[in-house]
């Protein structure tokens, strides 16, 4: 797998392990503050092994990739980048990101890299977690309309997480027909915001070994 892909993949996970930490302390529950801060965490975490292996082939660290490029420079799908400080979209955003990651990590788990397949098959293992909770709360929300319009929103959005090949599959598990996807061709305002306050502590002292 070539570093560019693999940035995407860590990319994303980055950019919506952060975006899920912003509920810690002010989801509806607090069971569902501690289950967004807990699947945060596992995106974060997934992230940093995926830029492991692409640093490998960079000559770079894990670090570096994560936080030292330029907002430009960064490969995230315009999904994640959002910010959705509203439980509707939050969850329609989860729903869709989970279905289409699942997609993703069962292709990667046949790649001849062993260390790629291997690295999706952990990272596959930690989700079901999160395509329990995401698939939880699409049945509970599934008749409410403001849910509904979140989700044909987001649908370009998310089709554009996934290869043009993949993007048929992802139509037919959620029941949605396939449309113009919104590619990774631009960052979002979103992302440069995020990346001001994700990089703030790093680029306040720099050349610092943290």
């Amino acid at each position: 797998m070539s570093a560019p892909a693999l940035l995407e993949l860590a990319d994303d996970e980055l950019i919506l392990g952060w975006r899920d930490s912003e509920w810690t302390g002010i989801a509806p529950s607090l069971e569902e503050d501690v289950a967004f801060s807990s699947i945060a965490q596992n995106e974060i975490g997934h992230a940093r092994a995926l830029y492991e292996l692409a640093a490998r082939e960079l000559g770079t660290t894990a670090d570096e990739l994560a936080f030292d490029r330029d907002p430009s420079e960064y490969r995230s799908a315009p999904l994640v980048e959002q910010r959705r400080l509203e439980w509707a979209h939050t969850i329609a955003r989860h729903y869709l990101y989970e279905t289409a990651d699942e997609i993703r990590l069962a292709a990667l788990k046949q790649a001849d890299d062993a260390d790629v397949a291997g690295l999706a098959a952990k990272m596959d293992r930690e989700e079901q977690y999160h395509r329990l909770h995401a698939r939880m709360w699409n049945e509970r929300l599934r008749d409410e309309p403001r849910y509904q319009e979140a989700l044909r929103e987001l649908w370009p959005l998310a089709l554009g997480v996934l290869a043009p090949e993949q993007r048929a599959e992802l139509a037919g598990r959620v029941g949605f027909e396939p449309v113009d996807a919104v590619e990774r061709d631009r960052q979002s305002e979103e992302l440069r915001e995020l990346w001001e306050e994700m990089t703030m502590v790093r680029r306040s002292v720099p050349g610092a070994t943290w």
